[in-house]
């Protein structure tokens, strides 16, 4: 069913009718003829959304649907208003009513404007429970989800963390690789000990041995004293090499054998130090195309890939979206001394229906500026970002028998081809693979439709 509907409305006949193409569209529909009858229902039965029209006899809509606004507000109101009457609208939504529909009633326009409604009560009961549930949440450290995917994370964490195992954490951009990296640290014996993290794309190769390895007084030019390095630094501890997929080639092999030997002789001394330390190390590429075209050593791959351990992007987390933006809106309105409290259910169908490229990280970026921005208790709409605000999915829907809603084989592939290279992040030497086309079949079919796609990782 696609939402428990009461329809409210003096005349019998046309109630009859909307319930019966109502219930045909899918709808689980009751009628009434009257508000006192609809407030009597309202109190002992679970209904999702109210139909009403506006001229009745014993309470016309806009008297029946304060009534409703005052004692069940989670359930929105639809009035049916004459061709025209503007004022009639107005008057409607000043009284809290979701929508209007002007009459004569369009059965499809009725039927769309319910599934939003229906929509619209969910996202304001889930809004509503997450305020009350971020503090019950499933937690892992600082990580935050109660997805399936996220389960699964948890699940490996929690066998491996008490193991010397080197991990390497793959996934997107912004999907928490670090959090990952700090969580088993801290669930390991090593606890007590340093967590180091080096983010392998920082450096120059030259100071990156030396930020590793440290260096010997005078070792080079500047090297007046000496440096301890982050793998000495780290000697009992965790070390994060964050963006592994970045080393330069002429470091790894020196990291390999420091790696397998367990020790490190620093950049011009002549003696190697025994080091005891926990990898674990990230990356967004795809380390085994990186061997293939010579860009990652392939021994060095399997001595760090003991475990791995793959992230899900966000939009693959269902309702953590909303549980995590909930998260954010606590943390940064202490921070920044905002009485913001939640998010409105149609800000929150915006954050729902967005692809989030910049993963977990975009999600933190917007809930701030939206706090910022916003006069009200909640984040509304026009709080968001434009590229949120004005998101169109290219998921492909094909729903009802209406011929002119249907569309060209040609024109499904061409959706399908797009919403692959969405999930691919923009690398269609990934979507090429996905789709079965070779990379030059692709690029041909992006020409001919006049699309152009920014190159992604690995392009």
């Amino acid at each position: 069913m696609r939402g428990r509907v009461l329809i409210v409305d003096d005349d019998l006949q046309m109630g009859e009718m909307l319930q019966k193409r109502l219930t045909k569209a899918g709808f689980d529909v009751q009628i009434c003829s009257s508000g006192t009858s609809a407030v009597a229902i309202l109190a002992r039965d679970d209904v999702e959304v109210v139909v009403t029209d506006l001229n009745m006899r014993d309470m016309d809509g806009l008297q029946l649907c304060e009534r409703i606004v005052a004692n069940r507000p989670d359930v929105p109101v639809l009035v049916l208003t004459a061709f025209g009457s503007f004022e009639s609208a107005v008057a409607a939504i000043r009284v809290g009513a979701y929508d209007f529909i002007t009459k004569p009633v369009e059965v499809e326009t009725l039927a769309l404007a319910l599934d939003r409604a229906v929509q619209h009560r969910a996202l304001r009961e889930e809004v509503k429970r997450l305020r009350k549930a971020v503090g019950d949440v499933t937690v892992f450290e600082e990580m935050l989800g109660d997805s399936t995917p996220m389960q699964e994370v948890y699940r490996l964490l929690s066998r491996i963390a008490e193991t010397d195992a080197s991990v390497l954490v793959t996934g997107e951009s912004g999907t928490g690789k670090e959090v990952v990296a700090r969580a088993l640290h801290r669930r390991s014996p090593r606890r007590d000990r340093p967590f180091v993290a080096l983010n392998c794309a920082a450096m120059p190769e030259a100071l990156l041995e030396s930020e590793l390895f440290g260096h010997a007084r005078g070792a080079f030019t500047d090297a007046r004293t000496a440096k301890t390095g982050l793998l000495v630094q780290a000697d009992g501890g965790t070390v994060f090499l964050d963006e592994i997929g970045e080393l330069p080639l002429g470091m790894q092999p020196k990291i390999l054998r420091a790696l397998q030997e367990r020790t490190v002789r620093p950049v011009g001394a002549t003696e190697e130090r025994k080091i005891d330390v926990r990898i674990v190390a990230a990356t967004n590429r795809d380390l085994e195309q990186a061997i293939e075209e010579r860009r990652f050593r392939e021994d060095l791959y399997f001595r760090i890939n003991v475990i791995h351990l793959e992230l899900p992007p966000l939009r693959a987390r269902g309702n953590d979206v909303l549980l995590l933006a909930q998260h954010f809106v606590e943390r940064f309105s202490r921070r920044l001394a905002r009485p913001v409290t939640g998010i409105s259910p149609a800000a929150a169908e915006r954050l729902v229906s967005y692809a989030w490229p910049g993963n977990v990280r975009e999600l933190q970026n917007c809930v701030e500026r939206a706090i910022a921005l916003t006069s009200f208790e909640t984040i509304a709409v026009d709080d968001l970002p434009e590229r949120i605000r004005n998101y169109r999915s290219s998921h492909i829907v094909l729903a009802g028998d209406d011929l002119s809603e249907l569309v060209s084989m040609e024109e499904v592939e061409r959706r399908y081809v797009l919403r692959v290279l969405e999930a691919a992040a923009g690398n269609k030497l990934v979507a090429a693979r996905v789709l079965g086309f070779d990379r030059r079949t692709l690029y041909r079919k992006l020409e001919r439709w006049g699309i152009h796609v920014a190159e992604g990782r690995g392009d």
